[in-house]
């Protein structure tokens, strides 16, 4: 643990962060305890989960006439479930990595695609509420299929391309509970690119 800092600096929110210290961190991630003063003079502490930049991939296709999306099925040990997503990650180990590179490179290590275009659609935060992780979503077409560089705690994870139809039905009837998955494809419909 780091010692505590007196900040006494006031945010946009008018909120004076009296100390901030790191509680824990690992290599994806840092949690700081913040101690605060709220404009109104109440005293407060928030707990916050620094995370690096990810990005979410949309990897579109076409088979047989109709749109495809590529899926990932994994373990989430947190959950203690199997998950259906779409391609994403951040790379923790190259902090300065641009969200395209980071976004071709995802695409490629757990699908073994590459795209000819990657389109950036938009970005969000992931849980502002307690994270400064943000998100990029990109749009991936031109695929060519190749081999997967899935990382060793990858293992467990299985690639699935599904016409497009299907994965609005798996999100419909629970199959897809990813937040992120679905707010990537919410922000593609949105901008009518699916």
């Amino acid at each position: 643990m780091t010692a505590e800092k007196i900040i006494g600096k006031k945010d946009i929110g008018n909120i004076l962060t009296v100390s901030s210290q790191i509680a824990y961190e690992n290599r994806w991630l840092k949690i700081r305890e913040d101690i605060i003063k709220y404009p109104n003079g109440m005293d407060g502490m928030f707990g916050v989960v620094e995370r690096n930049e990810f990005a979410v991939i949309f990897p579109l296709g076409k088979s047989n006439g109709q749109k495809t999306v590529t899926l990932i099925r994994q373990y989430r040990y947190p959950v203690g479930e199997f998950l259906w997503e779409l391609p994403m990650g951040m790379w923790e180990l190259k902090p300065d990595a641009t969200p395209e590179e980071v976004a071709a490179g995802e695409l490629e290590e757990e699908t073994g695609l590459k795209a000819s275009h990657l389109q950036h659609v938009g970005s969000f935060y992931q849980g502002a509420g307690y994270s400064t992780q943000k998100g990029h979503v990109f749009l991936a077409t031109g695929l060519t299929q190749h081999e997967t560089h899935r990382e060793a705690t990858e293992q467990n994870m299985t690639c699935h391309t599904i016409p497009l139809a299907e994965m609005e039905v798996m999100i419909q009837d629970g199959r897809i509970c990813c937040m992120v998955s679905i707010a990537a494809f919410c922000l593609l419909r949105s901008k009518n690119f699916v």
